[in-house]
């Protein structure tokens, strides 16, 4: 199976060429990127913790779910697959907000990502995909807020910048 590339973007999210993810995240090069929030209608986010397998940011905490969008796919179409593929279920999105951030690990590599935020409402539980996703839990804004400055080291790097970034708008959302 080929490797999987990403949309490689200026800062106006225009597509300026395609290349491998992990050469991408090597270079540090700015791709297109979405992370997607689910609220159940207690105003609770649902937070997935990574698979132990992942190959970067193993058994962190991070919003529902986040990936890349591939050539030819619309933002909420990407959102809505990859949350199929990640946590089982689907529901209707609505993106909220781009913006641009670069977070670097400590193996080398850089996430540096125009990211599309989409919001969305369920409220079951999903079907996780055990490759991808080692469990989940539902938390209010507030509580996601506190237990981030309580214990930063248990979430991953970009959901940190997301949150902080997000945080009025999706309040906002839920309002």
């Amino acid at each position: 199976m080929a490797e999987e590339q990403v949309i490689l973007v200026d800062k106006n999210d225009n597509q300026i060429g395609l290349m491998n993810k992990m050469e991408a995240h090597e270079k540090a090069l700015l791709h297109r990127a979405f992370s997607v929030f689910t609220f159940n209608n207690k105003g609770e986010l649902m937070l997935q913790q990574r698979a132990a397998e992942k190959y970067h940011s193993p058994l962190l905490w991070t919003n529902t779910c986040c990936s890349h969008q591939r050539n030819g796919e619309t933002n909420l179409e990407a959102g809505k697959r990859r949350l199929q593929e990640e946590m089982g279920f689907a529901c209707e999105l609505e993106e909220v907000f781009s913006f641009i951030y670069k977070a670097p690990f400590d193996n080398g590599l850089t996430e540096h990502e125009l990211d599309h935020v989409m919001v969305g409402v369920f409220n079951e539980d999903p079907i996780i995909n055990p490759e991808e996703v080692a469990s989940f839990k539902w938390m209010t804004l507030e509580d996601v807020k506190n237990d981030m400055e309580n214990n930063p080291e248990i979430y991953t790097a970009w959901f940190k910048i997301i949150f902080k970034e997000s945080y009025a708008k999706i309040s906002n959302f839920l309002a």
